[in-house]
């Protein structure tokens, strides 16, 4: 009688997948990894590097005989279309929002024959999102937030970063750019906007270049933003804020969460 089979050689070519496939206990089943993986840090210590992010090595990938790649996002469909004609079977996707994480982690379970246990991760994340919403529904201030996920051209954040920002009691400046899944129309084409929208936090994370905090200052006109007046800029890193997966949901929120706290904090003590 045929059965069918599970995948047991896995490609990750994004680093979320990879994280929740050793958070599933099926780290085994990997055999390649973006080169952009630092979660966790044993993944990249002890699996070999097919990818960057727009980049594969196809020869690579065909040599180790995967039963599927998984990537992320149409920025990697030039990647995808060349693994499908070379045969490769590939599940690509394309998530931007806190439910679609958790919705990829439980169609990633299913894929590896490990439901039930993305079921109980997935419900331990709700928790402690849950957990995030009630302390951010008790605040007694509720900071305007910008969120710079580019600086030329200035581009504000993803939507699951808005939705984290509004879980944790802030309000997202732009929030309506979240519906925008591509950068580009997440643009502000005018800088004084920021200054016009008057955040009180600002937070960056410049898909993986360092902060520069005397780059935001030096902008004409942005000396009159609170968050600049006040000195609330702030960096979040980019492998736990800008990664569609687990790592937003635990230490990317909680660095949200600790940033409005210290806000509300000064805020409380000056009043």
């Amino acid at each position: 009688m045929l059965r069918p089979s599970l995948p047991r050689r896995i490609v990750c070519l994004t680093e979320e997948t990879t994280e929740t496939l050793y958070a599933l206990g099926a780290d085994d089943l990997i055999v390649g990894i973006s080169g952009f993986t630092v979660r966790p840090p044993q993944a990249r210590k002890t699996k070999p590097k097919v990818s960057t992010y727009l980049e594969a090595n196809i020869e690579k990938i065909r040599a180790l005989e995967p039963d599927v790649v998984l990537a992320w996002s149409d920025l990697q469909a030039p990647i995808v279309e060349q693994l499908v004609r070379e045969g490769i079977e590939v599940v690509c996707f394309n998530h931007r929002s806190v439910e679609g994480i958790l919705s990829m982690i439980l169609r990633l379970g299913a894929l590896i024959g490990k439901y039930a246990e993305a079921e109980l991760y997935v419900a331990q994340l709700i928790r402690s999102l849950e957990q995030y919403r009630q302390h951010g529904l008790q605040r007694q201030r509720h900071p305007r937030v910008y969120f710079e996920e580019w600086y030329d051209p200035i581009i504000t954040g993803i939507r699951w970063v808005s939705e984290l920002i509004e879980l944790c009691g802030g309000e997202d400046i732009f929030a309506e750019h979240r519906q925008y899944p591509d950068a580009k129309r997440r643009i502000v084409a005018d800088p004084l906007e920021v200054v016009r929208r008057q955040p009180d936090i600002m937070i960056a994370s410049w898909c993986g270049k360092g902060f520069k905090p005397e780059k935001v200052r030096q902008r004409p006109g942005w000396d009159q933003i609170p968050a600049i007046a006040n000195g609330e800029l702030h960096e979040i890193h980019s492998a736990i804020i800008l990664q569609p997966g687990p790592a937003a949901l635990t230490d990317g929120i909680a660095a949200i969460n600790a940033i409005l706290d210290r806000w509300e904090e000064r805020q409380t003590a000056h009043s």
